[in-house]
């Protein structure tokens, strides 16, 4: 065998030369095991706010319930977030990934004629934007009235008086929120609030069902969206974890994600890996921005 694979010799101890392709068969299923051990630990933590993974699973339960019961989308149907990393980041992609859906991260410093791009090659049917960038929004889904919006504040998930207060001084001190008029938006907390009324039905996810498209950046062109099925993340999940945990206490740890988590690296190695090892997401929102 070694032979074959010379390379094996040069695995640190502990690292399997094999994955278990099979233990998990979606994100989703991922995420339920991590429950049966986890559910009081706290699974993401942003600008001191905690979110257990019961409460991701009860959060993201009524956003699926929204999607589904509400918007009346169907499985595959395409589900755009635009936000950097906050608490309604987690609850909204695992709350599409629960209802069959497929999540399109965008960079939220695109600009319109890159959103509307994104959007309309993806066929997203609904867009989560963040305050901040509520004006690209605005200006592209004039033109797309298909699109659905949901829009967030970045202290809405902080609770009172933090939250508030955040919200605040991002608009008024520190001049970050425009504003902004989208016909028909409906608030983040608010599709948490109906989605809850909803029973969601059991949504099983497929191996090969697509699980996000992923658009590249720093390519020439216009950005490519990449088909990632829930296999392809589950696999990658399962070789970096394979390779941390002789060194991590499933449970214990807590990783620092000051990489977006709608880049492909930071949303593997720092939420899916670290959410089967029950560890704790710090989530820098703006690492440029830091006392």
């Amino acid at each position: 065998m070694s032979s074959e694979r010379p390379w094996l010799a040069h695995y640190p101890a502990g690292v399997p030369a094999e994955i278990d392709l099979d233990e998990f068969a979606s994100i989703t299923d991922v995420f339920d095991v991590a429950l049966q051990t986890y559910r009081d630990r706290t699974a993401f933590l942003n600008m001191g706010k905690g979110l257990s993974y019961d409460q991701l699973d009860r959060l993201s339960r009524d956003f699926a319930g929204y999607l589904l019961g509400e918007l009346k989308l169907k499985k595959g149907d395409r589900v755009a977030v635009m936000m950097p990393n906050c608490l309604q980041y987690p609850i909204a992609v695992f709350g599409i990934l629960r209802a069959g859906l497929i999540v399109v991260n965008v960079n939220p410093m695109y600009t319109a004629r890159e959103l509307k791009h994104q959007l309309s090659d993806a066929g997203a049917s609904v867009l989560l934007v963040l305050d901040n960038f509520g004006n690209v929004a605005q200006e592209v889904l004039a033109q797309m009235p298909n699109v659905r919006a949901i829009t967030t504040g970045l202290g809405d998930m902080l609770g009172f008086p933090k939250g508030a207060i955040v919200n605040f001084v991002l608009k008024y001190v520190k001049k970050m929120v425009p504003d902004y008029s989208i016909a028909g938006a409906v608030r983040f907390k608010d599709t948490l609030t109906l989605g809850r009324m909803h029973a969601l039905p059991e949504v099983r996810n497929a191996p090969e069902d697509i699980a996000f498209l992923q658009y590249t950046g720093g390519t020439t062109g216009v950005s490519k969206g990449a088909m990632l099925t829930h296999r392809n993340l589950v696999a990658n999940m399962q070789q970096a974890s394979a390779w941390v945990t002789s060194n991590v206490r499933p449970g214990e740890e807590l990783i620092v994600t000051a990489l977006p988590l709608y880049h492909i690296f930071a949303l593997t190695a720092n939420c899916l890996v670290f959410i089967k090892l029950g560890a704790t997401n710090l989530m820098i929102t703006n690492p440029r921005d830091m006392p």
